[in-house]
């Protein structure tokens, strides 16, 4: 082979994918986090853990109200889904500010 180089493991080429993605959109690595920075987005990761299981507390509530109606539990799982989803982009906005990202 020509190249004598190790091959690199699925985390080692996920990591590169994204920072060609960063890359692409203008996003730069602002080197190693500081203490405070750890600090915030552990803060941020646990009030979002905390949100999203309150969040599941009250959807199996309402799949619970739904009482087996096909259109009932569609909406509540529709709603579970998008609600989820927010939390979870804000959460990545949120550490991306952070971090000093756009």
């Amino acid at each position: 082979m020509p190249d004598d180089k190790p091959l690199k493991s699925a985390f080692e080429l996920a990591m590169e994918r994204l920072e060609a993605k960063d890359r692409e959109e203008g996003v730069e690595a602002s080197g190693p986090l500081t203490e405070a920075q750890k600090d915030e987005i552990a803060r941020l990761r646990r009030d979002a853990t905390a949100k999203l299981a309150e969040m599941e507390i009250l959807h199996r509530q309402n799949l619970a109200k739904a009482g087996g109606d096909p259109a009932e539990l569609a909406k509540a799982e529709e709603n579970y889904r998008v609600d989820r989803s927010r939390v979870e982009d804000r959460l990545e906005t949120a550490i991306r500010k952070v971090r000093g990202g756009k």
